[in-house]
């Protein structure tokens, strides 16, 4: 899913960005209403995430620093600098930066969905759950089922069935097509022995043309619990052609169905 550093960089880019489609950032004041120096912050911060995606660190964390220097009170910029660290692996910084941009913007659902995700990628899967909860609690959130789909991933990390389920369905009805939730729901019926759900919901993974290894696999393993044997070998002709070198070919072909 989910969701790493990409994702969270598009739901910045998405706050940020004035291309057509793009959203407008919660906390940000309407243009008219702008000063000079909120305008200039905002055109480096533009500039800043150009440079992010050339992969241009330095000068996009140059182009941050100008930005807080025009507007210091400018909480997407302390984002889009915690993204940058995060990605060097400066997990310190990119944690201070992260706390700064929510201290400036608690109800801001972006910026708390993607520190809940920071948290839950390092080890702190018990505290990204209320930061996911908090993005939710926003009624203008435009894209909750991201929240969602964090944190049903973080939930199922934390071996809490139960609250990964919930979000998960959640998720779905907010997002029915995504492949992330349909993928984590049919796993997590799997487990529970409910064989008929979790082929319902690999197979809208599948519908998507979403072909992965683990996806094919899966679905083996399901049509195998069904007694669908023409399925299950259809499948796993998919699975050696399109992933013949992979972990989940090799482990059905030693049978290990149930590992």
């Amino acid at each position: 899913m989910l969701l790493a550093l990409a994702a969270a960089t598009a739901g910045l880019l998405a706050g940020c960005a004035s291309g057509p489609g793009a959203t407008p950032a919660a906390e940000a004041p309407a243009i008219a209403d702008q000063t000079d120096n909120q305008r200039r912050a905002r055109i480096r911060l533009q500039l800043a995430v150009g440079y992010y995606e050339q992969r241009q660190m330095a000068v996009a964390l140059d182009e941050i620093r100008q930005a807080l220097a025009a507007d210091p009170a400018f909480a997407e910029a302390y984002v889009m600098r915690a993204l940058i660290y995060m990605d060097m692996g400066e997990i310190k910084l990119a944690e201070e930066n992260f706390q700064q941009a929510i201290r400036l913007a608690p109800n801001n659902p972006e910026f708390n969905n993607n520190y809940g995700w920071f948290l839950c990628q390092n080890g702190r899967e018990k505290d990204s759950i209320a930061y996911f909860d908090a993005a939710l609690k926003n009624r203008t959130y435009q894209s909750p089922a991201k929240a969602l789909n964090n944190a049903g991933i973080c939930s199922m990390k934390l071996k809490n069935r139960a609250a990964a389920e919930r979000y998960f369905s959640q998720a779905f009805q907010f997002d029915p097509g995504n492949p992330t939730t349909n993928s984590n729901l049919a796993r997590i019926y799997y487990d529970q022995g409910d064989y008929e759900r979790a082929r319902f919901y690999i197979g809208r993974v599948m519908k998507t043309d979403v072909m992965t290894a683990d996806v094919l696999w899966l679905a083996i393993k399901i049509e195998r619990k069904l007694g669908d044997r023409a399925a299950e070998t259809s499948l796993a002709t998919q699975l050696r052609r399109r992933h013949g070198g992979s972990a989940e070919f090799a482990a059905y072909q030693r049978g290990a169905f149930d590992e």
